[in-house]
């Protein structure tokens, strides 16, 4: 009989929240399996190796972020609107995926560094057709950086301004303007 799928998810979850919370050291087979709340051989059922679960985390990202892109895409708002709204981090799975393989590339994983780079180019490409020229690109994908950064600071001694509401649309407005031809 085989283990359900859910099982597998607590696993990756358990690998990811000791990555964002404690650091890919910190993030070893044994640690992963008690955070999961499964055995060592449970875990092993699904995932034989570390290189293992961190691959599992990459897949995860690139679904998450094919879904953020497909969204982003059709979204009624248009697509940079989109993207610099969905830059305010919210602890959702993709911001959890995105901050775990961080960590990984922080670690010296080139897989997981090709994947961020992967993924901000998938970003660039659903946002090309809506910008006039690279500097435009890279204008809206710089402010993205920012309001992402400045989130990530807000939880910490030093506080970053993330706008909201008015102040967001005001700024969507700002970059839709200045990128388009």
């Amino acid at each position: 009989m085989s283990r359900p799928p859910l099982a597998r998810e607590k696993v990756l979850d358990a690998f990811e929240t000791i990555l964002i919370d404690e650091g890919e050291r910190a993030a070893t087979m044994d640690a992963t399996a008690r955070g999961a709340g499964v055995s060592k051989g449970g875990l092993l059922y699904h995932f034989g190796t570390k290189d293992a679960l961190e691959a599992g985390i990459l897949d995860r990202l690139a679904l998450l972020v094919d879904a953020d892109v497909a969204a982003m895409t059709s979204a009624p708002e248009g697509a940079v609107a989109y993207f610099l709204r969905s830059s305010v981090m919210e602890n959702d799975p993709i911001d959890r995926a995105i901050l775990a393989t961080s960590r990984l590339a922080q670690g010296g994983s080139s897989a997981a560094a090709d994947a961020l780079r992967d993924i901000r180019e998938k970003w660039a490409d659903a946002i090309r057709p809506h910008a006039k020229d690279a500097v435009a690109l890279d204008l809206v994908m710089l402010v993205s950086d920012g309001l992402y950064f400045n989130n990530a600071l807000a939880g910490g001694s030093i506080p970053g301004p993330v706008p909201r509401g008015a102040a967001m649309d005001a700024l969507i407005a700002l970059v839709e303007g200045a990128i388009r031809a």
